[in-house]
């Protein structure tokens, strides 16, 4: 819980400098790739987050990883290094990019179906979401089979069950009431 505030602290920092210095963009472009880097290779998550490796190791392997990055991007592992955070690095990515996102007013939308999205339900769906935010959303598909029919729709804070198996287990709930 701790390290989530202290990433999205980071994030904010590292966000408000880049509007400053207006690399907002670019340095969104960084955060996405350590992010999505780190998250894929579990021997660089390891590495970043072993508590015997020094922090100025940790930082090499970061700097050798990612060696063009923009120079703020490259200040901000400093920055973790001196305070003993650069195993938090993936999480500040993480959050830079929500933040990035809610600072241009774009958002995210993930819908769950039963089976992969149909254009017919996209429509759907993005109608609902028009109804539910004013903000430009890019939407993210998930299957999954448990939920039977229909869609939960969640942007934001706001989620919107429309699913069958939701829909079932109102009824079974009545019926148990009576």
């Amino acid at each position: 819980m701790s390290g989530t505030r202290a990433a999205i602290r980071y994030a904010k920092a590292v966000l408000s400098l880049a509007i400053d210095q207006k690399s907002e963009e670019a340095i969104n472009i960084d955060m996405k790739l350590i992010a999505n880097t780190v998250s894929e290779n579990t021997d660089l998550d390891l590495a970043l987050k072993n508590a015997i490796a020094k922090q100025e190791t940790k930082r090499e392997i970061l700097n050798q990883v990612f060696p063009d990055l923009n120079a703020l991007t490259s200040k901000s592992f400093d920055v973790l290094v001196e305070n003993n955070r650069i195993d938090a690095v993936a999480d500040v990515a993480r959050k830079y990019n929500e933040l990035y996102e809610a600072h241009i007013g774009k958002e995210k939308a993930t819908v769950t179906t039963a089976v992969a999205i149909t254009q017919d339900l996209e429509i759907k769906v993005m109608a609902k979401i028009k109804e539910l935010t004013s903000k430009s959303v890019e939407l993210e598909n998930i299957v999954d089979e448990s939920i039977i029919g229909g869609f939960i729709l969640r942007v934001g804070d706001i989620q919107y069950n429309a699913s069958i198996a939701n829909k079932l287990n109102k009824l079974k709930r009545e019926f148990t009431l009576n």
